[in-house]
């Protein structure tokens, strides 16, 4: 099986909405009602109005101290530890190339010969699938967001490419990304070559930390117009690995696709709750 990812160019646009969403223990309340979503002239995701209902979306990202938890009260073994199929990036690849790692899991991200997560605990949960994204759901009684959801959330009332404007520059104050030309040299210009504890850079609007950046955040739902293939996830707000010359998925529109059982060391997920 190929389970290298690849990514639907997709575009999503959210209308303003005129309140500031309310934070409390650790999840954002958003409000039910109408949003645009689409992008005019995308032949992919044309612009189109969706109706959802009142939610709660984690402000970060799951942990590796919240999946342990997780780990520790299930025994709960996750698709990379049992298919030995993870992929992992080391600087010297070339772009879009990942390096498949029979010993990479969650608890060693990149390989057991790079170490693994005792001092990286406040760090988002990294090379676990979709299918075990959902196991943590079901167990603390939560659930992924749809991709509406997650996007509604992300853009925090904005209908611009970043929930600050357009101006793709200053994502440097909000998010963890790959900075350099290419892949071949390691960069940390951020302060992080991999994934940096949640919430170590401003938030938007509505108190939600690492929307891009860090790891690509599993979702739940389909594509515009696309019938349901249970063999595919979906994934937004691109990585610690993304560049502005490679995958670029940094943004509140673009969406990746990925097979349930593939797990990389830059795909994680945050929880929603129903209202």
């Amino acid at each position: 099986m190929d389970l290298k990812i690849s990514f639907l160019f997709t575009a999503f646009v959210l209308t303003a909405s005129p309140f500031s969403a309310q934070v409390k223990n650790g999840f954002a309340f958003v409000p039910g009602g109408e949003y645009a979503v689409g992008k005019i002239g995308h032949l992919l995701n044309p612009y189109r109005k969706v109706t959802v209902d009142s939610f709660f979306i984690a402000k970060t990202e799951v942990t590796n101290r919240q999946f342990e938890e997780f780990v520790q009260a299930t025994g709960y073994k996750t698709d990379a530890e049992r298919m030995h199929n993870a992929m992992i990036f080391v600087p010297g690849l070339k772009e879009f190339e990942w390096k498949q790692d029979s010993s990479a899991n969650w608890k060693f991200p990149n390989g057991i010969s790079r170490g693994g997560i005792e001092t990286k605990m406040d760090h988002p949960v990294t090379t676990i699938s979709y299918t075990d994204a959902v196991a943590y759901c079901q167990w603390a009684g939560a659930r992924l967001p749809t991709l509406d959801e997650w996007e509604i959330a992300c853009r925090a009332g904005t209908s611009t490419d970043y929930f600050w404007g357009d101006n793709r520059e200053q994502i440097k104050k909000y998010a963890n990304i790959w900075y350099g030309r290419n892949h071949l040299t390691a960069d940390s210009s951020d302060g992080y070559m991999y994934t940096s504890p949640v919430g170590s850079f401003d938030p938007n609007p509505w108190g939600l930390y690492d929307v891009y950046g860090n790891v690509f955040e599993l979702c739940d739902g389909e594509l515009y117009g696309n019938k349901k293939n249970k063999s595919i996830a979906h994934a937004r707000g691109g990585s610690w690995w993304c560049s502005k010359n490679a995958c670029n998925f940094f943004n509140s529109y673009d969406i990746g696709r990925i097979n349930i059982h593939a797990s990389f060391s830059n795909l994680g997920f945050r929880i929603a709750k129903n209202y």
